[in-house]
């Protein structure tokens, strides 16, 4: 596993994470556990997260149960990884905390996914998405006052447009990987500038990069996209298989090409990938191995330019 400051001068991370949006809902307690293990074997150190993860998919679980099984995966080992979670999407029935935004909404968000992850500070505390209500700079006060009390070490965002970014961030996620390069049109360069680090979502779009989908065959039962097939275009099955042919130009896999290429461009800090299995994770940690030389990415950009967006 290979590492990488995150943005500017921010903590050190490995190239790949590890998204926690499964555990809770698709994966039980048992699942959860063994998929954290594989990543800690694997080297990958930064594990993400938010707090409404858990309440949805097939388990019935409910909004925490993410972060809680995270936290019960990582307790032996907390000191020597980097801890990232959000706040910020409707995690409450009600608005009796003000806007998600607001001073008291963030501290008592942060207190519940303190308890919940069982630790007594984040690594990377994001505010998940806008609430379109209290200024950006408000919320950003008051995760700098969190920092400065020591139960956050860093601050980050989401889904925040370019043109609000700051460098009170370290970082911010989007959805971004080689069959949507619109963030290099204006997220990218923001970041450049800002020095903040860029941490990719859905970097294997919705396992469209994995090779598990295939011109004319019907999705695999219980894959993503057996209720997303609108992602299935010809388009996106032409680009799909002009990067297969690349990787085997090369001896990769579509999923080398997938996060190696990914991690490669400018501003990644570290690909967050979603995995359901163990042997998931150590094929998405190995993935990064591969670094791409410049005439690699020109290649690349032949298939999907820069800015383009597939699907």
């Amino acid at each position: 596993m290979r590492y990488r400051r995150l943005g500017a001068g921010g903590p050190a991370v490995s190239v790949v994470g590890l998204g926690g949006n499964n555990f809770g809902s698709r994966l039980d307690e048992d699942g959860t556990r063994a998929v954290v293990y594989a990543a800690l074997d694997a080297g990958i150190t930064l594990f993400d997260t938010a707090d409404i993860y858990g309440g949805y998919g097939d388990r019935g679980g409910s909004r925490g149960d993410g972060e809680r099984l995270l936290g019960a995966a990582l307790k032996a080992d907390r000191d020597r990884v980097f801890l990232a979670t959000k706040f910020g999407m409707e995690m409450y029935d009600d608005d009796a905390y003000g806007p998600r935004g607001s001073s008291r909404y963030i501290r008592h968000a942060l207190e519940q996914s303190l308890r919940r992850l069982g630790t007594e500070w984040i690594d990377l505390y994001q505010y998940h998405e806008p609430d379109g209500v209290t200024p950006l700079d408000e919320t950003v006060a008051v995760l700098q006052e969190l920092v400065a009390e020591g139960k956050i070490r860093s601050v980050g965002c989401s889904n925040v447009p370019a043109d609000q970014l700051t460098d009170a961030f370290v970082s911010t996620q989007a959805c971004y990987h080689l069959l949507d390069r619109s963030a290099e049109t204006e997220l990218v360069p923001a970041c450049r500038r800002a020095g903040i680090g860029l941490l990719p979502y859905y970097p294997l779009a919705n396992g469209l990069l994995t090779g598990k989908y295939r011109r004319g065959e019907r999705p695999p039962p219980g894959s993503r996209l057996t209720w997303r097939q609108g992602w299935l275009t010809d388009d996106a099955l032409d680009r799909v298989e002009a990067l297969t042919a690349y990787g085997a130009e090369r001896g990769l896999t579509l999923l080398e090409v997938a996060v190696g290429g990914l991690a490669a461009l400018p501003a990644v800090g570290s690909v967050i990938c979603g995995a359901m299995t163990p042997e998931q994770v150590t094929a998405n940690a190995a993935a990064a191995e591969w670094i791409p030389t410049a005439a690699d990415l020109a290649a690349l950009d032949a298939i999907v330019p820069p800015g383009e967006r597939v699907v």
